[in-house]
């Protein structure tokens, strides 16, 4: 809750569209929030951290440039920086993933809510508030996508994916599987990667992401 003797809560802001993010930054003011920055892409909120100096960070979770994870990614790098800092993403979307990966420390101070199941101002500023106290607010349809990805981690993959996956347990190529499939390298390479992403296999230099898909598939 604010503070009066510090003053308001400070919200930063990274939302491409122009029109909702201009409408988040009055809706923040009539909450009685100060907005430090509204960025069109979580990178620059990023860069500006230190000057900025929030105290919530709220971001989308699709921006620029590839407009897939661009906001949870940005969300856990703030945690990292500032493990203190409350962070509430406003999506359309559940990024299951990457949203497993920033929850599942348990620390409080973190909310994913989706954009059009926010009935009221109040709920948006019971919601910033309570993140900024190191409280917890999560939409139950994110909620769900969480609890059904600890149960199958194979559950969010789309029927492509699965089938380009099944094929790489068979030991085929990316042109193989092109092949097969009678699609471009380039949409299996666009598949492989979204297979990677969402059972979380980063990319660490060390281990082959292809091995552990297929291992994750073979253990189902």
């Amino acid at each position: 809750m604010t503070d009066s003797a510090r003053g308001p809560l400070r919200v930063v802001l990274a939302e491409d569209s122009v029109l909702l993010r201009e409408g988040l930054v009055r809706l923040f003011d009539e909450a009685g929030f100060e907005t430090a920055a509204a960025y069109g892409d979580a990178d620059e909120l990023l860069a500006q951290l230190d000057e900025t100096r929030p105290d919530v960070a709220v971001l989308d979770v699709r921006m620029p440039p590839t407009f897939r994870d661009e906001g949870v990614r940005a969300a856990i790098e703030l945690r990292r920086r500032k493990p203190r800092l409350g962070v509430l993403l406003l999506s359309q979307y559940v990024e299951g993933t990457y949203a497993h990966e920033l929850l599942s420390s348990g620390e409080g101070g973190m909310g994913y809510l989706l954009k059009d199941r926010i009935a009221s101002l109040d709920e948006l500023k019971d919601a910033v508030e309570r993140v900024s106290e190191g409280g917890t607010v999560l939409d139950p349809q994110v909620v769900r996508e969480l609890l059904s990805r600890r149960s199958d981690p194979l559950a969010s993959l789309t029927p492509r994916e699965r089938e380009v996956l099944e094929l790489m347990a068979e030991g085929r190529t990316n042109a193989g599987i092109a092949k097969q499939l009678f699609i471009g390298v380039g949409a299996v390479e666009k598949n492989v990667t979204s297979i990677f992403q969402k059972l979380a296999l980063e990319d660490s230099g060390t281990d082959h992401r292809r091995v552990l898909a297929v291992i994750t598939w073979l253990q189902r």
